[in-house]
């Protein structure tokens, strides 16, 4: 089915702070899908997965880590966001597009082998499926402040009242709400760039529909293949470190299901950190995943 996409101006990300590196571009599914990389070509691959409603820009500070560790870095912006294309319709967003749209840039445009997964909110939700439906692709995985929900559980009234403000708010602050998951307070430049990829409100279908994709029911689209992950992930034999902040009220009570499904999980917590742990410790969080590949931790 074709899709009606917008695409971003480039000038408008034209005073990005601390985030020179070129955008790259990918063709999935007849959409564009932008990435950043860092290090050296042949370094060991670790692939960034942002949530929302953020950006690659959110892994400025890491990239830098990994990069200087000799790793290769790929920070990829999911459709809808940052510079990738935005479908112009909530109703062309799914999990099921998504899952596939970063699995054709991953492993069809990149060729990525032996990845070390990162994924925070949604970047989990999607790379754990990832993970999970093509484990011989991964090396490891770092899970930090996200999860993998199936709608077996009831979700919070305030998670509910959330996602309905953001699929049905006049103006959706996007800055806002990063601002909002973070502990510390960004610098109005910070806040810029989190807006720089919506020029206008026709552009937002990407943030406003995803808390509406979340599984909150048993019988949700996504909820057997979320099932049938959780299954593969009880039965994975390689390092996976459960990584997430110390204040994320969000995901925090994902931290203990994941280290005890996940056979012989680790687990690091980032101290003084709010959901956007990138934001408020990225180059503790870049530390504790270099350490991490290294098998240090």
């Amino acid at each position: 089915m074709r899709v009606r996409a917008l695409r971003t101006p480039q000038d408008r990300f034209a005073a990005l702070p601390d985030f020179g590196y070129p955008p790259r571009y990918a063709d999935v599914g007849g959409l564009r899908m932008a990435y950043v990389a860092a290090g050296p070509p042949d370094g060991e691959p670790v692939l960034l997965l942002h949530g929302e409603p953020s950006w690659s820009f959110l892994y400025r500070t890491v990239m830098r880590v990994l990069a200087d560790a000799g790793l290769r870095v790929i920070a990829a912006d999911m459709i809808g966001f940052g510079r990738s294309d935005k479908p112009a319709e909530m109703s062309d967003h799914s999990y099921a597009r998504h899952v596939e749209w970063v699995r054709a840039l991953a492993f069809d445009a990149l060729g990525l082998s032996g990845v070390t997964l990162v994924g925070q909110d949604w970047g989990g939700l999607i790379g754990l499926r990832l993970v999970a439906e093509h484990p011989g692709r991964f090396a490891r995985v770092v899970a930090a402040n996200t999860g993998l929900p199936t709608g077996d559980h009831p979700m919070p009234e305030i998670w509910l009242r959330f996602r309905e403000v953001v699929r049905t708010a006049p103006v959706l602050g996007i800055s806002r709400l990063v601002q909002a998951g973070c502990r510390s307070v960004l610098a109005g430049e910070v806040l810029a760039a989190y807006e720089a990829p919506f020029p206008d409100e026709s552009f937002k279908a990407g943030p406003r529909v995803m808390p509406s994709l979340v599984p909150t029911t048993p019988g949700d689209p996504a909820s057997a293949a979320n099932r049938a992950a959780w299954q593969q992930l009880s039965a994975w034999d390689k390092p996976f470190l459960v990584a997430f902040s110390d204040s994320d009220p969000i995901t925090g009570a994902m931290a203990p299901i994941l280290k005890a499904v996940v056979p012989g999980a680790a687990e690091t917590v980032i101290e003084g950190a709010g959901h956007f742990l990138q934001e408020d410790a990225g180059e503790r969080l870049g530390t504790v995943i270099v350490d991490f590949i290294r098998g240090r931790t």
